[in-house]
């Protein structure tokens, strides 16, 4: 088994909403995007709330979030993992990202959204500890995974949820 690294985080300084995964997935790694795979429901659901075909190219996708002032990153920095699942993460092996730059950097974020349960049971159990006392007025939200694996709800049933990104933005 091999030490995966996740990405940097994507975003403007004056991002006001972050996107929380827990680790990017086999083909997010290769291909070095976030979301890559093409049955990540991810895409599709932001295109969907900014009006944009989920197929456009990368860097377009990722500049029309940060045009709405959303950042992307995960949790998880680096881990050891069995295959692409959340379930395949090896939690001894885990090495959470630094969140106290990230809001260093990214002081006006007051929204982070966790794609997905594990996103935020990482966050809760590793990072919120470390931020104890220190002035953060931020609002977190969990919503529905995008990915191929969470399939108990429709697209519809996610999309209801993630309205809520939209609805804060406007």
């Amino acid at each position: 088994m091999n030490l995966k690294k996740g990405f940097p985080p994507k975003g403007r300084k004056d991002a006001r909403v972050l996107i929380l995964g827990s680790m990017p997935g086999g083909k997010s790694l290769k291909k070095r995007e976030y979301y890559a795979n093409p049955r990540n429901l991810f895409w599709k659901i932001m295109g969907t709330l900014f009006g944009f075909n989920e197929g456009l190219n990368y860097k377009d996708r990722i500049n029309i979030l940060k045009e709405n002032k959303i950042a992307l990153w995960d949790v998880i920095k680096s881990c050891e993992r069995r295959g692409s699942l959340d379930t395949g993460i090896l939690s001894k092996t885990i090495v959470e990202n630094d969140f106290i730059s990230f809001y260093n950097m990214y002081p006006d974020i007051r929204y982070v959204f966790f794609n997905g349960a594990k996103a935020e049971k990482e966050y809760r159990k590793r990072v919120s500890p470390w931020l104890t006392g220190i002035n953060y007025e931020i609002r977190y939200y969990r919503l529905p995974s995008t990915s191929p694996a969470m399939n108990l709800l429709s697209f519809d049933k996610k999309m209801m949820q993630w309205l809520k990104i939209r609805s804060i933005i406007y």
